[in-house]
């Protein structure tokens, strides 16, 4: 484990004691009150940073491994909500393949075909086998779909593994690594989600998308941004190798954009008229539900820094 890591590890291990502690003395104090909510939420978060913990604090090999499984199960959930033919379940099984080969790119960071097999290649091959089946009721709308499914749960989340094949960059408190780069971004991102859900509650009156996702507020919005913004000015130096102003910059963009994934996803869980994506997470619903903001500030994070220091 690198660097600051293990400090950034307790810290967020006493951030979950802390949330438990005030949780178990509200239900102690309000025991008609309903925290059923809150207490599964808190307990699926200590699931997800002991997952953390697991994937960034062993060889990166399994945090490429963990993530590439995550996809895997992001895209399952995905294909189960919409309709699919029967006829494309040979199309299914190219999509599901397309997942490890992916993430093999990864591992051996080979970034030319890592950043061109599924918008190219997979984009070129699976029309290529729906016309093989020979249906073309439905044509459009599946091949759209699938490789749409492939390009946010796959192409997009993949985007978080790749940092850590970056190689090591000097930062203001010494070397950066991948390790450091991927906890920033997950951090943030979900951290922003949470600002902007309690910012929302406090003060938020005017809704931002109202058909697509009616508890999303401007208050929570620009509290979220905000608050992330502070965050990512504060753990640049740290994690990155961002300067102060590159790190205020990729707050706004994690905050502005996190936002963006989760209208996008909410927007199609309500055209397909469910709530959550799955039950896997309790609290939270589905992996899709958990993802839905890095679908977004995944690639643009990921090129953001790449682009200026890479």
């Amino acid at each position: 484990m690198y660097g600051i890591l293990p400090y950034a590890f307790g810290a967020i291990l006493a951030l979950l004691v802390t949330a438990s502690g005030i949780t178990a003395t509200l239900i102690r104090l309000h025991p008609t009150r309903n925290y059923t909510s809150v207490k599964l939420r808190i307990q699926t978060w200590w699931w997800l940073a002991s997952l953390l913990f697991f994937s960034l604090g062993f060889h990166r090999t399994v945090a490429v491994v963990v993530l590439a499984v995550l996809s895997f199960m992001a895209f399952k959930e995905f294909i189960s909500l919409i309709p699919t033919r029967p006829i494309d379940n040979s199309v299914l099984l190219l999509a599901y393949l397309a997942i490890p080969v992916q993430y093999l790119w990864v591992s051996m960071a080979w970034y030319g075909m890592f950043i061109i097999f599924i918008p190219v290649y997979v984009f070129l091959l699976l029309p290529l086998r729906m016309v093989i089946n020979g249906e073309t009721k439905g044509f459009v709308r599946a091949v759209g779909t699938i490789h749409w499914g492939l390009m946010t749960t796959v192409f997009s989340i993949s985007h978080v593994a790749y940092l850590l094949a970056l190689p090591a960059h000097a930062g203001a408190h010494g070397e950066v690594r991948g390790e450091m780069l991927v906890f920033y971004l997950l951090v943030l991102t979900q951290l922003n989600d949470v600002a902007q859900f309690l910012w929302g509650k406090l003060l938020g009156r005017h809704q931002v998308a109202p058909k697509v996702s009616p508890n999303k507020t401007v208050e929570g919005l620009v509290g979220g941004i905000i608050t992330t913004t502070l965050l990512a000015w504060l753990m640049g130096p740290w994690f990155t190798p961002l300067s102060p102003l590159y790190s205020l910059l990729a707050g706004v963009l994690i905050s502005l954009f996190g936002f963006t994934g989760d209208v996008v996803i909410s927007a199609v869980k309500r055209d397909i008229g469910v709530k959550d994506a799955g039950r896997l997470l309790p609290g939270h619903g589905g992996i899709l539900d958990r993802l839905d903001s890095l679908t977004y500030t995944a690639p643009l994070f990921f090129h953001f820094v790449y682009y200026f220091y890479y």
